[in-house]
């Protein structure tokens, strides 16, 4: 008898574990991200973690409107650089009011031990690296708006660790 209530409560709990992970991977934040300028809409992962910002697209390519969205705590400056990026990046900075407030066009991928920062000098919330050439393509411009879409709800804060 002890045999069998010690397997019931063995499968009971690895069947709560085995459950509790599917609805952590169905609730992955990182799938169904996207970043819409007026018609143009780009799927993105999103770097919140300091790993995640860290490691960034370092030795990675992107699908055609695929991209990676920085998602920042605060409203601040932040600089990026190229180390170890594989292709040319569009760079876009962008505000706490989802406006955009820079762009670095055609960013060069960095091979050195020390790789140039590039800094716009303006507070933004966002940061988006996409495919170099493509804000160029779709005509964006400073001051334009873009809409933050995850899993078909809009999102902001709740996502920041």
């Amino acid at each position: 008898m002890l045999k069998r209530n010690l397997f019931v409560a063995t499968f009971l709990f690895t069947s709560l574990i085995v459950s509790i992970g599917i609805i952590l991977a169905n609730f992955n934040y990182k799938k169904g991200a996207q970043v819409c300028f007026n018609n143009h809409c780009f799927n993105v992962e999103l770097a919140i973690t300091p790993e995640e910002k860290n490691r960034g697209l370092m030795f990675r390519k992107l699908d055609l409107y695929g991209g990676m969205l920085f998602v920042f705590k605060e409203e601040g400056e932040y600089p990026f650089w190229m180390k170890n990026t594989s292709i040319p990046l569009d760079i876009v900075w962008i505000d706490k009011n989802n406006e955009v407030v820079f762009i670095s066009e055609n960013a060069q991928p960095c091979k050195e031990s020390f790789c140039q920062k590039i800094n716009p000098y303006k507070n933004a919330k966002y940061v988006l690296e996409i495919n170099g050439g493509i804000s160029k393509s779709i005509n964006l411009t400073e001051g334009d708006k873009i809409s933050l879409v995850l899993n078909n709800r809009h999102f902001g804060d709740f996502l920041v660790r």
